[in-house]
Order: structure tokens, then sequence, then C-alpha cells
């Protein structure tokens, strides 16, 4: 008998996606295939129209000023690194914490083993959670740019942006907020948070397909931020230099309208269900999950349960990989082994260098699914 997917790795992508984006993507690559950006003719203008769109919805949904904020990108990452090397220069200082993942570290110590920044890593306590305050002490005279994401993919533990945001104050340093974990599933204010670069894929939260992502730039930004991929826009062609204004100057090359069709029918099945509606949902899996697991003998949880319904756990005697791969094989339940792509907060929760087994849930996560995985844990460690 072949057991029903139980799918709880949601803090790599979602799934299953909404029937209307996919829906939205087939009808896309049927009925119109035109570029954005490209032409004056009916179909090139239905794309432009998915592209204006998808820009709208998502300064609606982070309360952006304005749609020109909004950038394009293929993943979160690509995003993170077109801010990180759009805003830096040479000789800058840069702060960003241990929690956060490769898309942002890698990219920072890049730039450091180059010569190009000097950087500061703050530390975590031991349930994933940065303090406003250090981040705030770690600033100098030369600090250019403050990273912090906005909840950590290994615990689902939140960070204090808003408190980081509004002490940083008067200081010229860039706000840069990873929230890839966050976007779509806890309200984000990026006016009140004081947040100056917020990045984020769309295929998490978002409720798209993946090759999606974006890139917030406040106003005050939009000048200075410079482009890190040069390449044809589709406007301004008879200069060799990139366009000047936002966002063209930070999207060359052919958008993925298919993918962001899709993504625009994610976005609008999120408002249906109501931003407010989904965080009360996550919130009470997040519960639900932390209660359970820390009811089996044997098993270690890391960090402590929040608004998202993530849980990394450690096993006595088992490793994460050998975890995962019986719970898929013996339950059909879909989990992640590893460090995650997030090295530095396993040093603070003490599961380096093996790492968690990480159980994360998503929108269309129903309290049975967890119920299943608490029941499939608890049967492991009776063996």
């Amino acid at each position: 008998m072949t057991l029903p997917r139980i799918y709880l790795d949601h803090a790599a992508t979602s799934w299953p996606k909404d029937p209307s984006v996919l829906d939205a993507i087939e009808r896309f690559l049927r009925t119109c295939g035109a570029a954005s950006g490209r032409g004056q003719y009916r179909s090139a203008s239905e794309a432009d129209a998915v592209v204006h769109s998808i820009r709208r919805a998502i300064a609606s949904l982070i309360q952006a000023p304005s749609s020109q904020c909004i950038a394009l990108f293929s993943n979160g990452t690509t995003a993170c690194n077109a801010a990180i090397v759009g805003v830096v220069q040479n000789g800058d200082h840069v702060v960003t914490t241990a929690v956060e993942h490769n898309s942002v570290l890698r990219c920072l110590w890049h730039l450091k083993t180059m010569g190009r920044i000097s950087l500061t890593i703050v530390d975590c306590d031991q349930s994933g959670t940065v303090d406003a305050d250090s981040v705030i002490n770690a600033l100098t005279e030369k600090t250019r740019l403050v990273a912090v994401t906005s909840a950590s993919n290994v615990t689902g533990a939140e960070q204090p942006i808003v408190e980081i945001g509004h002490k940083l104050g008067d200081h010229p340093a860039a706000f840069l907020c990873d929230a890839a974990q966050s976007f779509g599933y806890l309200p984000i204010n990026v006016m009140q948070s004081r947040i100056d670069l917020l990045a984020a894929p769309g295929h998490k939260g978002g409720g798209g397909p993946q090759g999606t992502g974006f890139l917030y730039v406040a106003p005050s930004w939009h000048e200075r931020i410079a482009p890190s991929v040069f390449g044809g826009t589709g406007s301004q062609s008879e200069s060799l230099s990139m366009p000047h204004t936002m966002p063209m100057k930070l999207e060359p090359g052919n958008l993925n309208v298919p993918a962001l069709a899709g993504w625009e029918a994610g976005l609008k099945a999120i408002s249906k269900k109501g931003e407010s509606s989904i965080a009360k949902h996550g919130a009470r899996l997040a519960e639900q999950l932390h209660l359970g697991l820390r009811s089996i003998r044997g098993v270690r949880v890391f960090g402590q349960a929040g608004r998202l319904p993530i849980a990394s756990i450690a096993v006595d005697e088992l490793s994460p990989h050998d975890l995962a791969a019986i719970l898929d094989a013996e339950y059909a339940i879909e989990t992640r082994a590893g460090l995650h792509c997030a090295a530095r907060i396993h040093e603070f929760l003490g599961s380096y260098p093996n790492g968690t087994l990480r159980i994360s849930g998503g929108a269309t996560t129903t309290s049975g699914e967890i119920d299943q995985a608490i029941l499939a844990m608890q049967s492991l460690a009776d063996m």
C-alpha cells in the first residue's frame, strides 16, 4: 500500500501550488508568450501588464510606497546579491549575523576575501535569535550595510527587524532584510520597519513557482544603488550604460513572464485567504509541532515555537540524513536534513557539524499532517 505523500519542506519551497498558479502559467504560454518591454504589439502589452501587476501586488503586500520600488529577479539569492553588490563600495564595513542564509553570507564573504570590505558577523543566542543592540553596537563610521534576515530558515526564529530598523536611526548605512521565510506568511511593512532593501523569493510563502523573486529598494536608494548585471532592458538601447531609473537599472535581460503570471495568481490566492488568516494558521501549526516534538523522549528540539511552523530537531544516535531517509521511505513524510545553507547558526544551536532534521509547514499544511509527523517521530523514538 502506497502511503499519501506528506510534504513538510515548505521552508525550501511551498507545495502544492494553488491550481490558479498552474492555470496562469499555462494560459500565458498558450495564449501570449511574448516578452515584456520588447514591443508595442498587443501580446507584448499583455506581457507588460503581467509585470506591472506583479510589481503592484508585491508593493501592496509589503506596504511599499510605489511599485517602482520593486525589481524582479529569478530568485531570492540573486535579489540579495543585487542588493549587496549594488550598495557596498570598496573600503566599506558591513554588519550581518550568524543567522543568515548563504545567499547573504557567501556574497559578503566573497567581498571580504577579495579585500573589498570589512565584515562583522554578530552572534546569535542558543535559540537562534540575534540581539538588536548587538547589531547596533557593531556599527562603525564606515558601515555601509546592515544585513539581517527576518526569520531563520533553520529554526523559524523571528529576528528583531523593526527594533533594528528604528535603532539604526540616522546612521547612513542601508538596512537589508532577507525575507525568504516571512514573505507571504507574516505581515511586512517596509516603511514602518525602516527597511531600505528587502529581498525574497516568490516560490515560498509567496505561493508562486520557482524562478521568481524580488528586491524592494527604498526611494532614498534609487539613485545610489548600482546595477550588478548588465545587458538589454528594451529601452534606452542607444546608450552603452544601464538605465539610471528603478527598476529597469536592476533588470537586464528578459524577465520570466510565464512564472510571473503564475506568481501573480499565487499572490491573489494569498489575498483571498487573508494575510492575518495565514499568519494565525502558521502560528497554530508551530505550537502544535513544537509541543508534539518536545513530548517525545530522545528528540531534541532547537529554538522555540514562534509564528512560523518550522522545527529543527535531532534524535539520539541517528543522523539527520538517516532520519530524513527513514521518514520518507517508511512514512512518505518529506523533510530536509543538514545545515540548510546556514552553517553559522548551528555553531550556536549546538547542532554543528551534522545539522538538523527540519520539519517545515506552510499555508497548505494541515493539522493532521503535523500529527502524522509527530506520530512518526514517536514511533522512531520508541524503536
